[in-house]
């Protein structure tokens, strides 16, 4: 699933260059890190991703080794119940009897080694018609930015990672409620990765989403013909705008849930980047992908961050963001990141769509 905007690394992230395009963390872009760590358990040949129009050329450049009818192309964003339904048409029309894992394009996972394990031992997991698998990260704190699942019974392991019924899902909690799950324990972070056979995904969807299933088939019907394109832009508006989490994960039964072996962030902003780069004997980071330097000077816990080479030089300021680009600078402390949406909202009610 590689179609979300990113707003929340403006400047960087822009609406035809998001943040799974960029060089978020300092190597390749997220997306093509997130094809990478597939390889050779799943390789680049049988990697399908979803986006929308504005980024396909993105999304091609790259991803060069997955084939270019394998790039499916949104018209509009209709969270990701459509965009797994659309996905879900295109893989069984190749494969019927095809397995199915769901990955979101823009986290940090390491190492790809026991994330490949996860994924094997999910494909087993999740080997019956009928079955739902979902990964659960263990809650390092008490965020309240990511839903939670609570795990029931356990069923066993596979590949040596346990995994359990679910007995629900929970949205994002207060920090109070945060708190009580971490106490009592038995709850996970939705991490937004499924596996399951597509025959199932698409039998869900018929019986819980019957107007997803019936705008599917229509666009599906379509394909090969003349107006396939046509058809697409006109039906896949009209789709109901659900997660698949409560469309379809929150309605079925036979979802199970599986512990992770490797270390997880969906990097959800600047802070957040904060946490997951080196950082030298005075907690500062430069993120510089294609060169230059941090000049930090009676400074501490400073990131800095530019995809050209750029030198940023620091003087008296401790926890802040710098963040610079060819037409925008943002300097923020480093908790009130997450706020950069303001600028967004802003420039939007400006008409400044050149910076968005």
């Amino acid at each position: 699933m590689a179609g979300g905007s990113g707003t929340r690394f403006w400047p960087e992230s822009r609406v035809h260059r998001p943040k799974q395009l960029l060089p978020i963390t300092g190597g390749a872009s997220m997306l093509a890190e997130t094809v990478a760590r597939l390889d050779p358990l799943v390789p680049a040949e049988r990697v399908w991703i979803v986006t929308n129009a504005r980024q396909v050329e993105g999304v091609i450049a790259a991803c060069p080794g997955v084939p270019r009818d394998q790039i499916l192309v949104e018209p509009c964003a209709r969270n990701t119940a459509p965009c797994v339904g659309l996905a879900a048409e295109a893989l069984h029309a190749v494969d019927p009897d095809a397995t199915m894992a769901v990955l979101p394009a823009d986290h940090v996972i390491r190492p790809a080694e026991e994330f490949q394990r996860s994924l094997q031992a999910g494909l087993q997991a999740c080997a019956d018609e009928g079955s739902f698998l979902t990964y659960g990260i263990p809650p390092q704190w008490p965020a309240t930015g990511y839903g939670y699942i609570q795990a029931g019974q356990s069923l066993g392991e596979k590949e040596g990672l346990e995994y359990f019924q679910v007995d629900c899902f929970r949205e994002k909690p207060d920090l109070e409620t945060a708190t009580a799950f971490l106490e009592q324990g038995g709850f996970y972070w939705n991490a937004g990765i499924f596996m399951w056979r597509v025959s199932t995904i698409r039998q869900a969807i018929a019986t819980h989403m019957p107007d997803l299933a019936s705008g599917l088939q229509t666009i599906r019907n379509s394909w090969g013909g003349e107006n396939a394109e046509g058809v697409l832009e006109e039906v896949y508006p009209t789709l109901p705008s659900v997660p698949v989490d409560i469309g379809i994960m929150e309605k079925v039964d036979g979802v199970r849930v599986m512990t992770t072996p490797y270390h997880w962030s969906d990097v959800g902003s600047w802070k957040a980047l904060y946490e997951e780069v080196d950082k030298d004997e005075h907690g500062n980071a430069a993120v510089l992908p294609q060169g230059g330097m941090l000049l930090a000077e009676e400074a501490e816990r400073v990131l800095a961050y530019s995809s050209k080479e750029q030198v940023i030089a620091v003087l008296g300021l401790d926890d802040i963001v710098v963040v610079r680009t060819d037409d925008a600078i943002l300097v923020a402390p480093r908790e009130r990141a997450e706020e950069v949406k303001r600028f967004v909202n802003r420039l939007g009610d400006m008409g400044r769509d050149d910076l968005l």
